[in-house]
This record gives C-alpha cells, structure tokens and sequence, in this order.
C-alpha cells in the first residue's frame, strides 16, 4: 500500500471513491423512481426483486414511508398487506391512505438490506359523470330536443381522483371543429346562443383522470326542433263523380312533421260530425280524406289544424258553397245565323263541373254545337240556327254538395219577321224624334204666345175680348192708343160670339140704343193687363 503522501495513489483512490459513490446514487435513483399506480378498490402487488430469489434462509418486511407495514410472518396474516413467497406485497382492495414510497427490506443472516423503493399511487375515476343540458325536453327514446333560436346551456361534471380533464365535442356532419370546449374545472360549461337545425348532433363529454389517463365518455343526442313558418294549406279535388271530392292539407317546412287534422267548424267550436269529415290526428306534412254530400252542407266551415311538438298550432279553413250558375235567361237568334250562349259559376266550392244540356241529354262538341270554357264562363255556340234549335237549355253545375241549373230560352225568329220588327223600331224611332222636334220649337217660341195673361212685360200688344150676340163686326170707330214708350205699335184685337138663345132680348137691346155691351167695356179696360 502506498504512502499516503503519494499523489498517484491519492488520485487513483479518490476516482475509486466517486465511482462506488456514483453508482450507489445511480441505484437509488432508479429505486426511488419506480411507480406504480392502482386504482381504487382494486388489487395491486409490489414486486421486491427483478429475479427469482431463494426464500429458504430470506426474511421480509415492507415499509411505507418509513414504517413496517409488513413483515413475512405467517403467524400474523392480514387481508388487507400480505408477502407473497417471492417477497413481493400485495395489497388488496386499494384505499386513498395506501398512497405512499414502500420499501422492501429483506434479512439473510443479520443485517436487513433494501431491495427496492417504490411509489404507489392511487387513482379513481372518472365516475359520475353527468351532462346537463336545458332547456331541452326528454323524448320517450332518451333524446333532447330544444326549439329554434333558443338559447341552450351545456354543463359537464364528473368525480375523478386526484383530477381530470374534461371535453365538450359534437359529432355533426355540418361542423368542421368538434371541439366545443375543454379545460379541468368542474362543471365544464358553454353555450349556444339562438341554436339553428345544423347545430343538433350527438354531443358528448368526456373526462379522464390526470394519473390513470382513464378516460369516460357521456353522450347526449340533441334536435333541434322547428314549426313551418307558413300556415297549413287547404285544397280540394273532385273526384271522378261530382258527389265526391278529394280534400287535402298540406304543412311543409317543419321538423319533425307536424299532426294534421280535418274538422268541421260549428259555431266557432269543433265538433265531430262523422266518421270521413272527422280524421283522426296524423303525423305527416299532407293529409288527404276522401268526402261526399251525405256529410257536407252549403255555407259549412272545414278546417284543417296542425299541431307540432314545439306547441305551435295553426289552420286553414274554408267554406262549403253550393253552385249558382248565372247568366241571361232569355236569348233571340234570327234563323241562318250564330248565337252563343253563355253562364258562369264563381260561387261553388269546390269547383263544381259544368255542363250545357238540353233537355236531359248533355250536349258535346259536334259540328252543330261547339263548346268553349274561359275560366268561370261556359259558352255554347249553335251553329246555322234553326226553328228546330228554339228551346229550353240547361247550364247545368254539379259539386259534391248539390246540383243547380241555369234555364236559359232560345227564340228564334225568321228573317221576314225580323223586316217587320226593323221597320217598327224605324217607326218609334221616328215619332220619338219628331215629338222632341215639337216641343223644343214650342218652348224656343213661348214668348209669342200668351193665354189670358201677359206673357212679356216689354210687349205693348193689347188683347181685347168683345163678347158679341151676333156674328157682327161692330165697325164704331175705335179710339186711337197712344203708342207705347217702347216703341210698339197697339194693337186690337175682336172676338165675336154667336148670339145665344137666352140672351136674345139683350142682344137686341143692345143694338137699338147702340150701346157697346158691358163686357165690351170690361175688355177694353183690362186691355192693358194683356
């Protein structure tokens, strides 16, 4: 051995001794590093040694963070620790408080030495998890559905030991991210402001333990429900015979497909009034029910009413109408020429079938008879009228609440006929127009013509009455007048009487004394009121 004062042996003994000290903090670092996690309630063993040993002449004991937990004597089994032959623990049904750095210690002839280190650690979880998603209504299969535009609150929790991490996804064709949100806070939330039909999906959360990397998942379907946006439309069909008609409603547009129902109105209140009119509620966006006149009645209302599952309601309605053609029931035709005629029907509904009829044969489209509809209006044309066309004709419309029938008279008159009734429409056209002739020539001339009374304030014409018994013309001289300020010349006017058997003696009387008559003298007089 060499001299402790020589450098070389110095040097060589202090690398000695950083490599035995180099490797025995290697070993324990691997010991102390060695982990072992187990979950909760479960079983776990703790192995001593990496190879086979002889456990004839070997004792073990185990500690836990410093303490004997443990130790190979089969007097003193435990249910809960036990050493197994090969020196290794096992520990049975984990609890939170085995958590801890076990120790394997064993003992060959006097001195206990320390075989391995090892970190246990507990995990548990995730249990409990739990979604919450509102305001949503459960449907009978499990799946949510929340209306449109509403606003939906998402929550996520779950019980995980020491922690978790959890994650909001929805598996939906129309989004591109997943991902809704993520993080280790309980409860994890988010939200969806006014959810639209392409946010529905199957949304999940999932939660996994930070330790055991244990991951759970929770699925929740959600829909998105929604009314149609319109009212549910009526329409009608008549079917091949005009008593039945076909009536069908329709509501498209909403999701899931509402219920349609066919009503009678009564009074503002439904009732049911037989099995056709009455269907039963169905869910589908077209209901079709097939009805005839033994349950119909003119001026009834039938409604149609859909209910949808996010409560909207909403109807269509319209009323029952039984035809009313219309038209001019009596029409003229010369003989050798064209009429037509014509009737409409706006009041029926449904739509009634409208047919022209004479007698009780429907007419159709012949060379004779051609036949033209324009909308409500239904025309009849004869063609090279004869006397054997004169007659009744029927505007015949028929739907399913009833029939009615428009009778219209066809005259026809030969052309002979026709000359003596132009020449008499010549005739009164012409009296009408001489008489209006007449009377304007007579009032453009009233001024002229004066009975009994003035008829003109600035005419100076005087009008005198001479009451005479005689057919004589008394030739007295006849004082002159005065001409009239105006500028008109007077003049007299006589009137002679045929002499009356009564007043024969005055007559005579009068013409011995040659004294005028009083009435004479009267009309003189009165001449200027003329």
């Amino acid at each position: 051995m060499g001299h402790p004062d020589n450098p070389t042996m110095t040097i060589a003994a202090l690398v000695l001794y950083l490599l035995l000290l180099s490797h025995q903090t290697v070993s324990e670092e691997e010991q102390v590093q060695r982990y072992v996690i187990g979950e909760k309630g479960e079983n776990t063993t703790l192995q001593c040694h990496d190879q086979p040993v002889n456990m004839s002449s070997v004792l073990y004991q185990w500690k836990k963070d410093g303490a004997v937990v443990a130790t190979h004597n089969p007097s003193n089994p435990s249910e809960h620790l036990s050493i197994l032959n090969n020196g290794s623990l096992r520990i049975s049904g984990l609890l939170y408080i085995d958590e801890g750095l076990y120790t394997c210690e064993c003992k060959n002839d006097s001195s206990w030495q320390t075989h391995s280190n090892i970190q246990l650690k507990i995990a548990d979880g995730p249990t409990n998890i739990s979604l919450d998603i509102r305001p949503a209504t459960r449907l009978k299969n499990g799946t949510l559905f929340v209306n449109k535009s509403s606003d939906v609150y998402f929550s996520c929790s779950s019980e995980s030991y020491p922690s978790q991490n959890l994650t909001w996804t929805v598996d939906n064709l129309a989004q591109d991210n997943p991902d809704r949100a993520s993080g280790n806070e309980l409860p994890l939330e988010f939200s969806i402001t006014e959810i639209q039909p392409q946010d529905q999906g199957m949304y999940t959360c999932t939660s996994q333990n930070t330790l055991s990397m244990t991951t759970v998942n929770k699925s929740q379907e959600l829909l998105v429900y929604y009314a149609p946006e319109r009212h549910p439309e009526c329409s009608w069909e008549v079917g091949n015979e005009p008593s039945d008609a076909l009536f069908i409603c329709t509501w498209y547009g909403g999701y899931p497909v509402p219920s349609l129902h066919w009503q009678e109105v009564y009074e503002k209140s439904v009732i049911a009034k037989g099995p056709m009119i009455n269907s039963t509620s169905q869910e589908t966006e077209r209901l079709e029910i097939h009805v005839n006149r033994h349950i119909l009645r003119d001026k009834e209302d039938v409604k149609c009413t859909g209910h949808h599952v996010t409560g909207v309601e909403k109807y269509c309605s319209f009323t029952l109408k039984i035809p009313y053609p219309l038209g001019d029931p009596l029409v003229p035709a010369l003989e050798g020429s064209t009429i037509t005629l014509s009737c409409s029907e706006t009041n029926a509904l449904p739509p009634a079938k409208t047919v022209w009829k004479k007698m009780n044969d429907v007419i159709n489209n012949t060379m004779k008879y051609i036949l033209s509809e324009n909308g409500p209006t239904y025309k009849l044309t004869i063609i090279n009228v004869t006397k054997d066309d004169a007659g009744v004709y029927y505007c015949y419309s028929e739907n399913p609440l009833g029939a009615r029938e428009l009778e219209v008279i066809l005259t026809v008159m030969a052309s002979a006929d026709n000359g003596g009734a132009v020449v008499g429409v010549f005739v009164s056209i012409l009296i009408m127009m001489l008489g209006i002739v007449v009377g304007v020539t007579v009032y453009s001339k009233r001024d002229k013509i004066c009975i009994g009374n003035r008829l003109d304030d600035d005419r100076g014409d005087i009008l005198s009455l001479v009451d005479s018994d005689e057919e004589e013309i008394f030739n007295d001289s006849v004082p002159h007048l005065p001409p009239v300020t105006n500028g008109h010349a007077t003049t007299l006017v006589e009137i002679h009487r045929i002499p009356s058997i009564d007043h024969e003696d005055t007559a005579d009387s009068t013409e011995h004394t040659g004294q005028a008559h009083p009435d004479q003298t009267e009309a003189a007089h009165q001449s200027e009121d003329c």
